[in-house]
C-alpha cells in the first residue's frame, strides 16, 4: 500500500502491523478506512508466516480519535446510517474473532470509535499521555461501535456507565487502574514495549495460540459449567498436536521448542 492509503500494513518478522493513516483527521474512521482495515487484516490473518498483529495510528496525536464526524453529518436517511453501523460492528467483530493474538499500540487520542477498536484487541499498551473517552452522548449519540456493550463486560457497570453517560475523557493511567488497558509506559518506548510483546508472543506455536484464543473467547461468552466443557475438548485437541510433544519433550531435553504450527 502507499502511503496515501488510509491504511498501512507491515511485517517485522512474525508480527504483522496495522497503521491507521489519516492523521490530518487524527484518524478518524470512515467507511473506506473500515473496508481498508478489513481488507489489511483478511491479509495478515491468511498469511501463515504472521503470528501476532499490532494496530496503532500514524502520527504523533492519535490512535483513532473517533469516527468521522463529518462524514456522518454528511448521512442522510437511516439507511445510510445503517451502513456505517453494519460495518463499523462487522469490522471490530473481526479483530475481536480474529484466531491471531491482537495488540493495541495506542500512541495518542483514543475516543469513541478509537475505544471501542481498543475494546476489541486482545492486549492494550498505552503511551502515558494517551488519552480515551467515549464522548458521543455530547454529540446526541451513544456509542454505538459495540462500545456500550464491550465495556461494560470488561470494567465494572458503575465505572462504565459513568463514562457512557458522562463522555468524560479519562487518562491512560485511569485506563489501567480500571483494567481497560495493560500498562501505559512513556511515548518514545511505547512501539519498543509493544514489538517485545508482540515478537515473545510471536514465537509460540501459531497452533495453540489459535486454540488458545478460540477457548478463551467462546469461554468468556459462556456461563462456568459449558465453558469448562468446552475447555476440556479444547486442551483435548492441543494435546494431540505435534507442536504439544515437540515443547513437551523440548523442556524435557532442556532446549528451545522449535514449534511448527501442527
Amino acid at each position: 500500500m502507499t502511503d496515501e492509503s488510509p491504511i498501512l500494513t507491515s511485517r517485522d518478522g512474525a508480527v504483522g502491523l496495522i497503521t491507521i493513516n489519516r492523521p490530518t483527521t487524527l484518524n478518524a474512521l470512515d467507511v473506506p478506512t473500515l473496508l481498508a482495515m478489513e481488507r489489511a487484516l483478511g491479509d495478515l490473518e491468511a498469511d501463515d508466516g504472521v503470528h501476532v498483529i499490532v494496530v496503532t495510528g500514524a502520527g504523533e496525536r492519535a490512535f483513532v480519535a473517533g469516527g468521522d464526524i463529518a462524514d456522518l453529518d454528511s448521512r442522510q436517511g437511516l439507511s445510510h446510517y445503517l451502513d456505517f453501523a453494519e460495518v463499523i460492528h462487522r469490522v471490530f467483530r473481526r479483530f475481536e474473532t480474529c484466531d491471531k493474538p491482537t495488540i493495541a499500540a495506542i500512541n495518542g487520542w483514543a475516543l469513541g470509535g478509537g475505544t471501542e477498536l481498543v475494546l476489541s484487541l486482545d492486549i492494550r499498551i498505552a503511551a502515558d499521555s494517551a488519552k480515551f473517552g467515549l464522548p458521543e452522548i455530547n454529540l446526541g449519540l451513544f456509542p454505538g461501535a459495540g462500545g456500550t456493550q464491550r465495556i461494560l463486560r470488561q470494567i465494572p457497570q458503575c465505572r462504565s456507565r459513568e463514562l457512557v453517560f458522562t463522555g468524560d475523557q479519562f487518562t491512560a493511567a485511569e485506563a489501567v487502574a480500571w483494567g481497560l488497558v495493560n500498562r501505559a509506559v512513556p511515548k518514545a518506548e511505547l512501539m519498543a514495549d509493544v514489538m517485545a510483546t508482540a515478537h515473545k508472543i510471536a514465537a509460540k506455536s501459531p497452533l495453540i495460540l489459535k486454540l488458545t484464543k478460540r477457548t478463551l473467547r467462546h469461554g468468556a461468552e459462556m456461563p462456568l459449567g459449558a465453558s469448562l466443557a468446552y475447555e476440556q475438548a479444547m486442551i483435548g485437541l492441543v494435546l494431540d498436536s505435534r507442536d504439544a510433544h515437540e515443547g513437551c519433550r523440548a523442556f524435557l531435553e532442556k532446549r528451545k521448542a522449535a514449534f511448527t504450527g501442527q
